[in-house]
Order: structure tokens, then sequence, then C-alpha cells
């Protein structure tokens, strides 16, 4: 007998937005984590992106999480300087979130979405997820509590559960099992994956502070992300909460020794441009290491695991917690419609089918990014804080470049919404080739794997806000019979709407290949199944090979 149906190990964003599109789902979950309730986490994700604020948007947090974070008026932009207090070199302009709805005159306005990204510490955004997954009579969370002895079988998996308060062991069993427990993953070594790749691109000094009086201190506007740029450090300061906390990143250079050998002090003072009559707290020391690391599988029978417990990499473009969460997005549909009954146990074969590859591909955009990082922090000139006309061509210059290299990786279109399944066995692919994709570039296409794109409808609304938890026939012509394909999903208890979308704002092709009037059949994680002018001659083949019966 098994105590759950899912049980997921960690209630990060990762495994807390699993839990929730579960439940949303129907499916009743149990999450398992080691930290107490109120427990603050780590301040390390700063980025929600468009993509997951889709999915927050459909499960009815994307307000309340927009809502949180930095003060209204707080630019998002990211700012360059000689240091934090120092001269700008260059500014990459996001608009605050008052005007994130208004504003059309940034590199991520006016992006094919009804959310676009939101810039938001982990530290605000985890508690609204936990309230929300707490509240919900599906998810149980059982905290202070850690998982040890996986043992995983065919038909479900077995493991202790260790009360960290009393230290009272217990053994449970799930159906299946979930580990979104980060690097050090336990379901990752339960199911005998191994990670691969470069261990250490970069090493990052990272400091938390209180430091009341310094954003006064600047010379120029606010910024959410300001960079400093100058020949003695390279770092990163975040805003966290608008006021008086901060993220420092301290990129150390190659040959420095380890994180507590190099200066702490010195260091953040020369990246803030601030002499000895300055103080703050540190409130925690977050280093790290940038890695690009991926996990031999992502599966193993009856367990899974996504997001870092799956793959770790350099931290450039905010995508390791929205890449997690993409991950989970994938698992939680697939698991869902198998324990729902409308799809066999062969469906979940796609889970890795689709996103090792993608995780791949992701993981080798944000290293190539950050290697041209490292390239340009190492060959800072030495006159870029001079006065007089020189000093100021190399700022320009400096500036220019570096704006360049990072608005790909603070506007990434394309990591939001570029991603396609290639190679999906649940997928009717025609023989189109999916658009290429850069981290910044992204053309929306109804070839088969490619995110369903967003437009709205007559009404103004979003196609998105239409479609419902199972799929959605998108139907560019109302008087287009698609009877056969409705009785086919009957047959097989396939949860399908048909949307007829009419006067919508799109365009009549993507130039791959998309003729209106058409259909387009849009899986519950809103990417294309399948497209066609008409119903196909075997509906239900169609409707088998997409919930994972086909041969």
């Amino acid at each position: 007998m098994n105590d759950s149906n899912v049980l997921i190990v960690g209630a990060g964003p990762v495994g807390l937005t699993l839990a929730i599109d579960l439940a949303w789902r129907g499916i009743d979950v149990t999450v398992v984590e080691t930290r107490a309730p109120a427990a603050p986490p780590e301040p390390k994700c700063n980025h929600v992106a468009a993509r997951t604020m889709e999915i927050f948007r459909r499960l009815g947090l994307a307000e309340t999480i927009r809502n949180a974070g930095l003060p209204a008026d707080y630019p998002h932009d990211i700012s360059y300087r000689t240091s934090f207090t120092g001269q700008e070199l260059t500014r990459i302009h996001i608009p605050c979130r008052r005007d994130r709805f208004t504003a059309t005159d940034g590199p991520d306005c006016n992006w094919p979405t009804p959310e676009p990204p939101h810039r938001i510490n982990q530290i605000f955004l985890e508690p609204i997820l936990f309230a929300h997954a707490a509240a919900q009579s599906r998810i149980r969370i059982i905290n202070r509590t850690s998982v040890e002895d996986v043992v995983v079988e065919d038909t479900g998996a077995r493991m202790s559960l260790r009360d960290l308060d009393t230290g009272a062991v217990r053994t449970v069993n799930c159906r299946y099992l979930i580990g979104c427990d980060g690097a050090r993953s336990i379901v990752r070594k339960a199911i005998g994956a191994e990670l691969s790749g470069d261990a250490v691109i970069q090493r990052v000094q990272s400091t938390y502070i209180r430091a009341p009086g310094l954003i006064d201190r600047q010379r120029c506007e606010r910024a959410w992300g300001t960079g400093a740029i100058n020949p003695r450090r390279s770092g990163m300061v975040y805003a966290i909460d608008g006021r008086e906390r901060w993220l420092v990143h301290n990129y150390m250079k190659p040959g420095e020794g380890g994180f507590d050998e190099v200066d702490r002090d010195a260091c953040l003072r020369t990246i803030l441009g601030m002499e000895g009559d300055f103080n703050y707290e540190i409130l925690s020391k977050e280093d790290w290491y940038g890695r690009r690391l991926i996990a031999s599988k992502f599966r193993d029978r009856c367990a899974f695991i996504a997001g870092d417990a799956a793959h770790i990499w350099v931290p450039y473009a905010g995508y390791g917690m929205n890449a997690g969460i993409a991950d989970a997005m994938n698992l939680s549909w697939l698991l869902a419609a198998h324990l729902n009954g409308w799809a066999p146990p062969s469906i979940l074969d796609a889970y890795e089918a689709e996103r090792w590859p993608i995780t791949s591909q992701v993981s080798r955009f944000a290293m190539s990014h950050a290697e041209a990082e490292i390239r340009r922090r190492g060959s800072v000139p030495a006159d870029i804080e001079a006065a007089g006309p020189q000093g100021e061509r190399v700022r320009e210059e400096i500036g220019r470049l570096t704006y360049e290299i990072n608005v790909q990786q603070y506007a990434c279109a394309g990591l939001n919404f570029g991603t396609f399944y290639d190679r999906s066995p649940i997928i009717a692919y025609d023989g189109a080739a999916a658009p290429a994709y850069t981290m910044s570039l992204y053309t929306p296409s109804t070839v088969p794997g490619c995110r369903t794109p967003h437009f709205r409808r007559a009404d103004g609304s979003s196609i998105y806000d239409a479609m419902g938890e199972g799929f959605t026939l998108l139907r560019f012509d109302s008087a287009a019979d698609v009877a056969a394909l409705e009785a086919a999903a009957r047959v097989r208890g396939v949860p399908l709407a048909v949307l007829d979308v009419e006067g919508a704002d799109i365009a009549t092709g993507d130039g791959n290949g998309l003729v209106l009037p058409g259909l387009v059949l849009s899986r519950p994680d809103q990417h294309v199944a399948w497209r066609g002018v008409r119903v196909p001659d075997d509906p239900l083949g169609l409707i088998d090979r997409v919930r994972g019966a086909g041969s």
C-alpha cells in the first residue's frame, strides 16, 4: 500500500510549483522538506522568467507574485558602472513593476506573452508558493524531515523519513517519487544518475548584506542589478528589497585562493566604491561555483529528478530556477494524465526524451555567455576610470560591448519562448523544421514541438486564459469540422476543448507551414502536439499518439 500517489522531495520553488500544478490537475501530493515552515530560503534566485510567469498566471498566482519584491516604482534596470557608486557605462532598461504592462521601449517589452518577466528574489517568491501550496487540500507538506535510504522499484519507491527534531524514523511508500532536492539530490543518487560536464567555470564570492545608506550614495538612477567594472574587481550588486538589503557577487580571478582566502571586505568595498568609513552588516555568505553539469538520466522507473537535481549551470539569464520549473511543468501534466486514467504509463517516457536535450542546449547557451563575460572581465582597460577624452572613449566602448553581451541574458526571449521538443514520442511531427533560437531571439511557430504561439483574441483577452488543463484544439475557422477528433478524444477519455479563434490578432502565416484556416492541437503544457488544415484521416491514431499510446 502506498502512503502517497506522488511524493516530492524538496519544497523549493521547483518542488512547490510542481505540487501546486499536480493538485490543480486533481492529484494528491506529499512534499517532504528539511527546513521548518517559516525558515527563509537563501537569497539565490532573483528573476522569474516570462514563461514561468505564464505558469503562475494559470495557477492564479501571477498577480500576488508581481506585487511582491521591490517597491512598485523601483527600476528593474541593469546598470553597469565603474563601481556601484561610480560612473555609469551603460544601462539596460527594464520597466519597474508599476509600468510593466504599459512601457513599450525596453528590450523585453512587447513580447508575445500575457505575463512579462518579473524581478523578485527567492526570499519573497518562495513564501508565496509555500502559503498557496499549504492551503491546498490535495497537498501535504512534511517539514523538518529528511528522506533517507531510498529504494526504487518497478511499481513504487520506498524510503525512510527522519524527523529532524525528534530523530524518529518511519518507512513510507509512494507510487511516484520526484527529486526536487537540489544539487546534492538523494533521489538522483537513488536512480544511479551521475553528473557530468564542466565542474568549475567560475567562482563567485557572494555576500548578502544590509547597508541602509548605500542606496543614497549612487550617482545615477537606481537599478535592480548593478555591474561594477574596473581593473581591480568585477562584480554584480542586486537590490533585494529596494531599501537596504543587497546581494553582492565578487567574480574571483583565476589563480586566487579559496573563498575565505580572498579579502571579502576589501572586495566588497572595491565593487561598491566605498571607503573605510562605510558600514554594512553581513547577513550571510552565499559563495558559489559556476558549473555546467547534467545528470546522465532524469528517470529510473517510478522515480524522476527535476531542477538542480537534474542539471546545474552558470546562473546567467536567471535560468536555474526557471529551467527547473519548466521541468516540473513538463512532468506534471504527464503524471496527471496517467494517474487520472487517460494515458498509459508509457506517456512518462516523454519526460526525459523532451527535457534532457533541451537542458543540454540551454546549459550551453548559459556557458557560452558566461565565457564571453569572463573574457570581458579579464580585459578591463586600466584607464576606464580616467578623466578626460581618453577615459570617456574607453568608457563608451566598454559600455557598448557590455550592453551587447548582457542584453542577451537580461532580455532572453529565446530562452523564454524558443524551446521546442524535436524527438518526442508523443508529438505528431509533420516534417517541418522548428525555427532556430538563441538566448535572445525567438520566432513564434506552430511547428509541432514548439510553444503554442501566444496571441490576443478578438476581445483582447489572452488565448492562454481560454485554455483549460487538458488539450485545446485551436480552430481558426469555425466552419472546420472537428467532430471526428472530438469523438476520438471522448473514446479515450482525453480532455479536449475546441477553441475558436477567428478574428484573433495573429498573422496569416508564421513562415513554417501554417496556412489558415487550420487547426493547432495544443498540449496541457502549451506546446504544439499536432497541426493540420483538417482533421487527420485517423483521428483515433492521433489521440493515441499524443496520449502516449501510439506505436
